[in-house]
């Protein structure tokens, strides 16, 4: 980090303290700071911005809690949590990033030696950046999928270098594309000892955070051109309707025979089983169809949503056979 940038960002740590904490109004923080007022106001949104302020909600939100109860029964799940919806928000991560990130750190946090795998994608990426550093040696963090992009850069919403970065834990990616080239490229890469070693912990998880992607025409996998158009649209045409770190399944939970699932280079989806917790993340009604057939096919035992994804899946032909 530069030095002008971290200056910069001590500032607004000061600006977000006193603003947050101190109390004190913007005239008074542009004072004690010997900025301007409208510097100040900058600095106290940058605080905001840069994940330097967490605010928290203690009090139980009943309609919430009301949908998350009617979750777990209906789809027998093992944990759920349920944020409000903002109806005049576009985001398709505002609400959902702060539990998932609360649960992660809840879990960075404990005393218990815990192998912890994390997905990809926009929601996860925004959870991990709203986690402080931890000191939790203990723990591992595996990455589910491969870390690396169409052209060969870092993938942009592979989470486990940000994970990395905040954590004292090690923080095991996967070297491998997204989507390999072919399926003779995916077998050679995982014959690699490095690689197999972390598939082989990937197999071993307690817990799993995963985004769901949707499978529609603007597909994650196509939008960020890991898969071409006629891949998407093809596996479209087999049922395709959402994926769990790069693998598609259809409307009713099941995997898609073929297609780019040939040629996915990261770990295979953990499964909810043997007291694992395998936690899909997702809100926006785009994403309805694809929650809903991972949960009908019990690909899922956790789930963090918001509250129309809720009321979506409570009235959907979701539950299980």
């Amino acid at each position: 980090m530069s030095s002008e940038k971290n200056d910069r960002l001590e500032a607004a740590a000061r600006a977000g303290w006193l603003y947050y904490v101190a109390g004190e109004n913007q005239d008074r923080i542009a004072a004690i700071l010997g900025v301007s007022r409208p510097s100040a106001q900058r600095l106290v949104a940058l605080a905001v911005s840069a994940g330097l302020v967490r605010v928290r909600i203690e009090h139980p939100l009943a309609r919430s809690l009301d949908l998350a109860r009617a979750l777990t029964d209906r789809f027998g799940l093992s944990f759920c949590e349920v944020a409000p919806t903002d109806p005049l928000s576009d985001s398709t991560t505002l609400g959902v990033a702060q539990p998932i990130a609360d649960q992660l750190e809840k879990r960075l946090r404990a005393e218990t030696p815990t192998l912890i795998g994390v997905g990809t994608g926009r929601t996860l990426k925004a959870a991990a950046e709203l986690l402080p550093r931890i000191d939790c040696p203990q723990h591992k963090v595996v990455s589910l999928t491969g870390a690396i992009g169409p052209d060969g850069a870092a993938a942009y919403y592979n989470v486990i270098f940000i994970l990395a970065d905040r954590l004292s834990a090690p923080a095991y990616p996967l070297p491998v594309p997204v989507v390999a080239s072919s399926a003779e490229e995916r077998d050679l890469l995982h014959r690699q000892p490095t690689i197999r070693s972390a598939l082989e912990m990937a197999a071993r998880l307690d817990v799993a955070f995963l985004g769901v992607g949707e499978f529609d025409e603007r597909a994650p996998l196509f939008m960020d051109r890991f898969i071409s158009a006629g891949e998407r649209d093809s596996m479209r045409a087999a049922g395709a309707v959402g994926e769990l770190i790069g693998w598609a399944f259809d409307r009713e939970g099941v995997w898609i025979e073929g297609g780019s699932n040939a040629r996915v280079a990261g770990a295979p989806p953990p499964r909810p089983e043997g007291g694992r917790l395998v936690i899909g993340c997702a809100m926006g009604a785009r994403k309805l169809p694809a929650v809903g057939g991972a949960l009908k096919g019990r690909l899922l035992n956790g789930l963090i949503v918001d509250e129309a994804m809720a009321e979506g899946l409570l009235k959907g032909p979701w539950a299980p056979g």
